[in-house]
């Protein structure tokens, strides 16, 4: 049986489905992604680039279902050749975001079509308009979400099934296509992250070494931005490190944006929120350490003393989860999906999203009576295990949606 991958970045959320299936007999497996994926976990196929050489532009309300559209059509071109070369997929897999999807079957329409349905967009109740430092664009801003919706819907209309990671994030999602979605999250491997008392983290380019036992902070996004409540850290700070004088914070991210808008004067947030805290923070203490190698990331969670993960009301990071599963003391912000997954003073404390001051208090109190937390250390691992376990849960439940068993038939 033949089975298609479409992601831009693959292996991207299919990472464990695509590795479970790899090298099961009888499967084909080949995946749709862009030329420019740099990805070393990968699988033959086929790839794509962007349209070029249009006459004109489209409005810009339409400009992102227009871009999705092209995204979508050079993707299915790329599926026009696997079937040139004798690819028939039976199911085709696929991240709903990126129009990637939009044309796969009219390319093979026999083909079951899965799709990851990561985010639905709204005026209301998520990311729009949560962050008053951020004004939201006005009625035009609402617009283009309307706008960027549409090649979502039309994804979800050709989708036989429509995975989400968390019941929140399927929530957002209209009424009528509730029957199609299933909350599955993509798994934590917690035999790999897991409370290791001999971890150690050392911070790249330099001798310094941290412990179990050291008063590390830890704070992890894919970039520094506001959407993962980067300056509301960086301002809750200086209060922790000065009541905290052995205390060291190890900050995770690159100086992109992953979400919203960048910065409209060239700098990066890393760059504006730091100048603002940086006369009051002992920078000595302050590692910023960029993006870091999976297996360093799992050492740093291990020996992290708190953990810091704030975000607006967004798609869940895997980093939470993994965090968690290692053990670590979570303070977090009350925002959904989070809750979802933190029960406040159980598996993890959380705090309101700008409250910086009572941010401060809770990790200062984690540093300074580990002792106190040690049950809701263990109860953060366990919630993990009994409820996002890779490979007892999360991977079994994808591939019965699949249609196809746990493990390889003899």
């Amino acid at each position: 049986m033949d089975i298609l991958f479409v992601h831009q970045n693959f292996p991207a959320q299919f990472v464990h489905v695509a590795r479970a299936l790899k090298d099961r007999p009888g499967l084909r497996l080949a995946a749709v992604t862009h030329k420019g994926n740099e990805q070393s976990e990968t699988l033959p196929g086929a790839r794509y680039g962007w349209e070029s050489g249009r006459a004109g532009s489209p409005h810009r309300i339409a400009a992102n279902f227009a871009l999705r559209s092209s995204q979508g059509h050079m993707a299915a071109k790329a599926m026009m050749a696997l079937r040139n070369r004798g690819f028939d997929p039976r199911l085709i897999i696929g991240h709903l975001g990126w129009g990637e999807t939009l044309f796969a079957k009219d390319v093979f329409p026999a083909a079951d079509l899965i799709v990851h349905a990561e985010f639905f967009y709204s005026a209301r109740g998520a990311d729009v308009g949560f962050d008053p430092e951020f004004p939201d664009g006005g009625m035009d801003h609402l617009f283009e979400l309307r706008a960027k919706n549409a090649a979502i819907l039309a994804a979800m209309n050709d989708a036989d099934i429509a995975v989400a990671p968390t019941r929140w994030q399927a929530s957002r999602f209209p009424s009528y296509l509730q029957s199609k979605l299933n909350v599955v999250h993509e798994g934590v491997d917690t035999g790999l992250i897991r409370p290791d008392p001999a971890a150690a983290f050392q911070v790249a380019g330099t001798d310094r070494v941290f412990r179990v036992g050291d008063e590390v902070i830890s704070f992890v996004n894919r970039n520094l931005e506001p959407y993962r409540g980067y300056h509301i850290f960086m301002r809750a700070l200086p209060a922790i490190l000065a009541a905290r004088p052995k205390a060291h914070a190890v900050i995770v991210g690159g100086d992109g944006v992953s979400y919203g808008s960048a910065p409209s004067n060239g700098q990066s947030w890393k760059e504006i929120f730091l100048a603002q805290t940086r006369d009051r923070l002992p920078m000595e203490r302050v590692h910023f350490v960029n993006r870091i190698p999976f297996p360093n990331f799992v050492s740093l969670m291990q020996v992290a003393a708190a953990h810091v993960y704030l975000t607006y009301p967004f798609v869940l990071s895997w980093s939470l989860l993994q965090a968690m599963s290692a053990g670590a003391a979570v303070i977090a912000s009350n925002t959904a999906p989070v809750l979802e997954v933190i029960e406040d003073g159980v598996n993890g404390l959380v705090v309101d999203f700008f409250a910086t001051e009572q941010l401060a208090q809770r990790v200062i109190d984690v540093l300074a009576h580990p002792r106190d937390y040690a049950a809701m250390r263990a109860a953060a691992r366990r919630t993990i295990v009994e409820n996002y376990d890779l490979k007892s849960l999360c991977l079994p439940r994808w591939l019965q949606l699949l249609g196809l068993p746990a493990q390889s038939e003899p």
